[in-house]
């Protein structure tokens, strides 16, 4: 497929660089954030299992199985006959070429769109009412300054919901997938944190933890080294997959790790209007065409990664390329995503959550917004410990206690995730997920829960930790929720507004206001009102 082996000192590089301050967390005492060195190694070591069923038709290789090539893969007759969705419109630029006529999406912020367009918010203009703060109504119209000149590239390749862990995947069936695909995947194992995985549970266990869609992952495993409808292959692929050729990171479920990362970084990045470029290994660099959706960026920022400029356009334009791949081992990716619905309905709202711990407690507000998971996600966690006087990073006496009433549908590898919805799947409406949750006394699986019910205790286990705390992060439809921004993270009344930096930032009441600080000072301190 025109696939290259790539200069590994060079991409080896621009993975530190580009990687993560990832899912650890800095609590009561004051340490400073290590290098880039020190951020990989957290995002490859901070992982959880996973567990969804899924329940779905799987695409059946046939006679074909074993085979690499795009072209051979096969797929239901029924599935090749849906019809496409429409895409959502791309910008219109007018005679003059000067203005843009724009129709926003759902998840659009005039701030995101205005730095996606290079321009400030004021410039923007639109025959309703522009929110300056909150999500933007979908198909707003927009009219905006064209100060980005010619887009290239602008094409939008995938919805939103094949990227993330969505509802478009609640009944994909994984396990099923890849054993009717017959090729190496289904054979492969690897021993993960001292247990030994199935290439499938590799896959699930990956897509869970990030929130990233299992489908993507699938298509871009299949596209980079044909593991999944193909044979084993001699040589570097066995150990890099996907091609990112981290020497002291083999194996898939690594590989799959710096995917999901990586696929992350570019969709939340143009979610919140952040990533506006993309720089190739070769040093050459391209404007990001305005128009894009997050999941069409994601595949574009993930790619530009793996291969140089002309390479890349292949593999993202050509008819042989990862999307006519993707269409074909799943079907119609647009017809899916028109019944899933947007992942962000114009009526979104976070619904009542109180602090993770009992009224009266004493605990501490140490870290400020910062990543949910790793850097491919938002900041959008916020940090608590208790004030108990006990010895640093013991598992502590007290309880965290759940925020809001769901289902458990993790509770293992110090996470405990639960379900707000109640249908025990990740990726569909709200979610709150916990770390740094003590083994023993945590939650089961599976159980209902109660606001307040206690779902364990909180320690320094799982990532870098370096006090006793609980991390806790919401996600909506799969995509990580940002703690400030159009939803702000509010519990107990208080509102997280974050600072210059990760784990920075205040909590705020009324005229009362709180600052994150490791150490836990007296204006750190955080007491839930009886």
């Amino acid at each position: 497929m025109g696939k290259k082996v790539l200069n590994r000192r060079l991409l080896l590089s621009i993975i530190l660089v580009c990687l993560m301050p990832a899912l650890a967390c800095n609590y009561p005492f004051s340490a400073a954030r290590s290098g880039a060195i020190d951020d990989l190694r957290q995002t490859l070591t901070a992982m959880s299992p996973v567990v969804p069923v899924d329940t779905t038709p799987v695409p059946i290789g046939g006679e074909n199985q074993g085979s690499s090539q795009p072209g051979e893969v096969e797929v239901p007759a029924e599935t090749r006959a849906a019809t496409s969705q429409p895409k959502p419109a791309a910008p219109i630029l007018d005679e003059s070429g000067e203005r843009y006529t724009y129709l926003t999406n759902p998840g659009d912020t005039l701030l995101a769109v205005a730095k996606r367009f290079a321009v400030d918010p004021d410039q923007i203009n639109s025959p309703q009412p522009i929110s300056a703060e909150g999500l933007l109504p979908s198909g707003q119209e927009l009219l905006i300054p064209n100060q980005v000149g010619e887009s290239r590239y602008s094409e939008i390749l995938l919805p939103d919901s094949e990227i993330i862990n969505s509802p478009s995947a609640k009944d994909f069936q994984i396990h099923e997938y890849i054993s009717e695909a017959n090729g190496y995947l289904s054979t492969y194992e690897e021993m993960v944190k001292g247990s030994w995985l199935s290439g499938a549970d590799i896959v699930r266990k990956v897509a869970q933890e990030n929130s990233i869609n299992p489908r993507i992952l699938l298509a871009l495993l299949e596209f980079r080294s044909g593991w999944v409808f193909g044979e084993m292959e001699q040589g570097s692929k066995l150990d890099h997959p996907i091609g990112f050729f981290v020497p002291e990171y083999k194996g898939l479920y690594y590989e799959l790790v710096l995917t999901a990362t990586h696929l992350g970084v570019g969709y939340y990045g143009w979610r919140s209007g952040d990533r506006t470029s993309l720089t190739f290994p070769d040093g050459s660099a391209i404007r990001l065409s305005p128009g894009l959706n997050p999941g069409t960026v994601a595949l574009q920022a993930l790619l530009s990664k793996l291969s140089n400029q002309v390479e890349w356009r292949a593999a993202l334009y050509d008819p042989d390329g990862i999307v006519s791949l993707y269409e074909q081992m799943y079907g119609d990716p647009w017809m899916r995503a028109a019944q899933v619905g947007p992942l962000f309905p114009d009526s979104l709202a976070q619904p009542n959550l109180e602090l993770p711990f009992s009224p009266g407690e004493r605990w501490s507000f140490t870290g400020g917004p910062h990543r949910s998971w790793n850097s491919g996600s938002p900041r959008g966690a916020l940090d608590f410990s208790p004030v108990t006087g006990e010895p640093p990073c013991t598992i502590s006496r007290a309880w965290v206690t759940a925020s809001a009433e769901g289902v458990v549908t993790r509770a293992s590898d110090s996470v405990v995730a639960i379900d707000l919805d109640g249908d025990g799947y990740e990726g569909t409406g709200w979610v709150l997920v916990y770390l740094h949750i003590a083994e023993p006394e945590s939650i089961t699986p599976g159980s209902p829960v109660l606001v307040d019910e206690p779902i364990g205790h909180p320690s320094c286990e799982r990532g870098n930790s370096t006090g006793t705390n609980v991390h806790i992060a919401r996600k909506y439809n799969g995509e990580w929720i940002p703690a400030d921004g159009p939803l702000p993270f509010v519990l107990s009344g208080w509102e997280a507004h974050k600072g210059e930096r990760s784990y920075q930032g205040e909590l705020q009441k009324g005229d009362q206001t709180i600052t994150a600080n490791p150490g836990g000072p007296s204006s750190s301190l955080i007491i839930r009102e009886e």
